[in-house]
């Protein structure tokens, strides 16, 4: 008799679980070597994953997916060399597993640690980018977690693959293999199971779309980690460089337009709108990208009348909407309104502004005089990341191994007894 979806995950998590149990004390030198190990295995079976991956974008053509979308969805030679660059990253880094984050001794003769240890089942729930398979494995692995990964119906071909070099890593490593499990089927019944998985998952991290992962906010009993959308702002101040912010919009908006880093509203100080503002305008059309502008820069040839629906719009494609603000204030107030609190970005020489910027508000990430395309774990020099946290509890901003652990107390006594 075939297994129903709720028998198999019932499976996977009973696995986890007791993988769980045994990767929390596994040596940091057991966990690189399976990370590198399946590192060397994607790129010696780069060909079938790419074949694999080609039978997905058929998939996801046939399904309608937009460009942005393929574009998430597709793996080339170059993609796998960061895919294998991603897992020697992580396999290169201090283990977190034990780690000391405090110690101290009371007056009673207790000393005490307090010392990271891991999460224990991590269930990920992904959209299209195959290459979250590797990284969320990898992280999840580090931090001495097991992993049930659920990829998403387009990108099952090319996950399958990647996730069997692995399997393949913890084998050569002596870890069980359960360690890292791929949920094996495209029914989305599977996703409801995952989230009511108390006994067996310890935190849910969804990375995809807005459908996706308002869905695991609303209905996950497990805790979860997630951002639900990246609308981000970048505010280019009166006291702007020319040069670094013609070049920082540019690549902010245009290096790829689908990920949630990618710049969604540009907001311009009333005193450079038809100076620099412009520029930057005429820069992003050159570009190909639609700029959807307020009443003051409707005047701009080649821009579209933006609406009120377009203020706190996460496009994910080459559309920006653009508005000028009084000043910086103006421009904090617009995005404490309408920001996702995933990032937001200062154009600035003026120290003083981009200080009342950075207090001011409270996105997970704030950067100044940077492409919020560098809103990545990667890039923060975590190797790879697992998603990005907007919320205000434990993990913050880009999830990396280091977030994917907890912590508990270690309290040794000399025979202490309390009066």
């Amino acid at each position: 008799m075939t297994e129903t979806i709720p028998q198999i995950m019932r499976q996977l998590g009973l696995r986890a679980k007791a993988a769980s149990e045994e990767l929390a004390f596994a040596p940091a030198e057991a966990k690189a070597l399976a990370l590198t190990a399946a590192a060397d295995t994607v790129w010696a079976r780069r060909a079938d994953i790419i074949t694999a991956n080609e039978q997905d974008m058929e998939f996801g053509r046939n399904k309608g997916l937009s460009d942005a979308m393929l574009d998430r969805l597709l793996l080339n030679e170059d993609r796998i060399q960061d895919m294998c660059s991603s897992l020697r990253a992580v396999a290169a880094q201090d283990d977190p597993v034990g780690r000391e984050i405090a110690q101290w001794d009371m007056p009673s003769g207790l000393n005490i640690r307090r010392v990271r240890t891991p999460l224990g089942v991590v269930g990920v729930i992904y959209e299209s980018r195959p290459n979250v398979t590797a990284d969320a494995g990898a992280l999840c692995l580090k931090s001495g977690n097991a992993v049930i990964l659920r990829g998403g119906s387009e990108s099952f071909n090319s996950s399958t693959a990647i996730h069997a070099c692995l399997v393949e890593g913890l084998k050569v490593a002596g870890l069980p293999e359960a360690a890292i499990q791929l949920v094996p089927t495209r029914d989305r019944a599977a996703v409801q199971e995952m989230l009511t998985m108390v006994d067996c998952i310890d935190v849910i991290v969804p990375r995809g779309g807005k459908g996706l992962v308002g869905l695991v906010q609303r209905e996950a009993r497990v805790p979860v980690f997630a951002h639900l959308e990246g609308i981000v702002h970048i505010y280019v101040d009166a006291a702007a460089d020319v040069a670094k912010a013609v070049d920082v919009v540019v690549n902010a908006k245009t290096r790829r337009t689908g990920i949630c880093g990618s710049a969604e509203c540009l907001l311009i100080h009333r005193d450079i709108a038809t100076g620099l503002g412009r520029e930057i305008i005429e820069a992003l059309l050159a570009k190909g990208v639609e700029v959807r502008a307020d009443a003051v820069l409707q005047a701009i040839p080649g821009t579209v009348p933006a609406s009120d629906s377009d203020w706190g719009n996460e496009y994910l494609d080459a559309i920006i909407a653009v508005k000028v603000v009084d000043d910086v204030d103006g421009a904090i107030a617009h995005i404490r309104e309408f920001s996702s609190n995933h990032t937001d970005c200062i154009l600035t020489e003026d120290d003083a502004v981009a200080g009342r910027f950075f207090t001011r508000l409270d996105s997970a990430i704030l950067m100044r005089n940077a492409s919020t395309q560098f809103a990545d774990g990667g890039e923060f020099g975590m190797g790879a990341e697992i998603g990005i946290a907007t919320g205000k509890m434990h993990a913050r901003g880009p999830v990396g191994a280091e977030q994917l652990t907890s912590f508990k107390y270690l309290v040794v006594g000399q025979g202490s007894t309390r009066g």
